[in-house]
């Protein structure tokens, strides 16, 4: 039975992609070696991390004064590493609270700095992007997370900030084009939109370091892995060639602008459903706030004890990881890029027959 693979992380692969990795475990290129056993100071594995950074500059037209860089740890990781490395403690740095992952992300910096929050959609339960902020003058960046994975919100439109925009973008991150020069420093989590779980991606612009005055671990530092392309030790080779391969599935896919296409139009269907089907009902208030990448939807009072049937029904149609966050309940359709748009109409066509059966 095919699978449909809804999962928020680690999340659906490029079948292309997959097949050609799952080859490169194997026997790399032919070498009788596999890609895990390679050293990552060789030749082969230079070229793989060199096209990886060609690409992820070709496919978001980055400047030359961005560092492309390949780290470990996760975007939580970043929570702390970005204000270590750009904030002194007398500084102040504005954060935007709009979900889980923003507001530990606003503990961690407060470390580091004096962190001013200035705006929160926490006690709705996080169900809108929160937009009425005022940035302070003083401020050295305003953080945000584009896309809040558990309770399917996106900016849909970057907010103009005074000061350079930090952003998490795990889990939208080149799901659409957008100009990065407001940007001081975007960092995500490889394995929504990218690859597999074990690599970071981090963007920065030069002028965001070399200005704080605490000494920085090796390790933690950025200018580390700049000055080693992101080799100073042994990266998670695997991950970044899988990402490698992705970034060329997304070029040959008409790049950012071509895959921002489709993942409208998955979405679209998707929600054209939730709203017109008297079952269920989608979670996000403000409808300009939906994402395209997590749709969170939840039953009618009245058939929420129809919960369970219609999960079982979606598993014996081989849809998998459609169960929302414990914080939200229902339904979560995470449709990342690689996601097909006959999946989610496979997932329609079954919302659709359930509500003529039991409505």
């Amino acid at each position: 039975m095919k699978q449909h693979n809804f999962s928020a992380g680690p999340a659906i692969l490029p079948a292309p992609v997959l097949k050609e990795a799952a080859k490169a475990v194997a026997n790399y290129q032919g070498m009788g070696l596999s890609l895990l056993e390679l050293s990552h100071r060789g030749p082969e594995f230079t070229a793989i991390i060199e096209e990886a950074n060609a690409l992820m500059r070709e496919l978001l037209d980055l400047p030359s004064n961005y560092h492309v860089l390949w780290l470990s740890g996760g975007a939580s990781m970043q929570f702390c590493m970005a204000p270590m490395n750009i904030l002194n403690e007398n500084e102040t740095a504005a954060y935007i609270d709009s979900g889980v992952w923003a507001n530990k992300a606003i503990k961690e910096a407060k470390l580091f700095g004096k962190i001013d929050v200035i705006a929160s959609s926490k006690e709705q339960n996080y169900t809108f992007i929160p937009k009425n902020g005022k940035v302070p003058k003083d401020a050295k960046y305003l953080h945000i997370t584009s896309n809040n994975t558990i309770y399917g919100t996106q900016w849909a439109k970057f907010p103009k900030s005074s000061a350079p925009l930090i952003c998490d973008m795990s889990s939208d991150f080149l799901s659409r084009p957008f100009d990065v020069t407001p940007f001081g420093l975007i960092y995500a989590g490889a394995q929504k939109n990218l690859g597999p779980a074990g690599t970071t991606v981090a963007i920065v612009r030069e002028d965001m370091l070399g200005t704080v005055q605490r000494a920085l671990p090796s390790m933690l530092d950025y200018t580390t892995f700049i000055k080693e392309n992101s080799l100073y030790n042994t990266p998670p080779v695997y991950p970044i060639y899988v990402s490698m391969l992705t970034l060329r599935w997304l070029k040959k896919n008409g790049g950012l602008k071509g895959i921002q296409r489709k993942n409208k139009a998955k979405a679209a269907i998707l929600y054209n459903e939730i709203d017109r089907n008297p079952m269920f009902k989608g979670t996000v208030t403000d409808k300009a706030d939906r994402s395209l990448m997590n749709v969170c939807f939840v039953m009618e009072e009245k058939y929420v004890h129809l919960e369970k049937e219609f999960m079982q029904i979606c598993k014996a149609n081989g849809m998998s990881g459609l169960a929302g966050h414990r914080s939200v309940g229902g339904f979560r359709a995470s449709i990342y890029n690689a996601m097909p748009q006959s999946s989610v109409q496979a997932l329609v066509n079954l919302m659709a027959d359930f509500a003529k059966a039991k409505a």
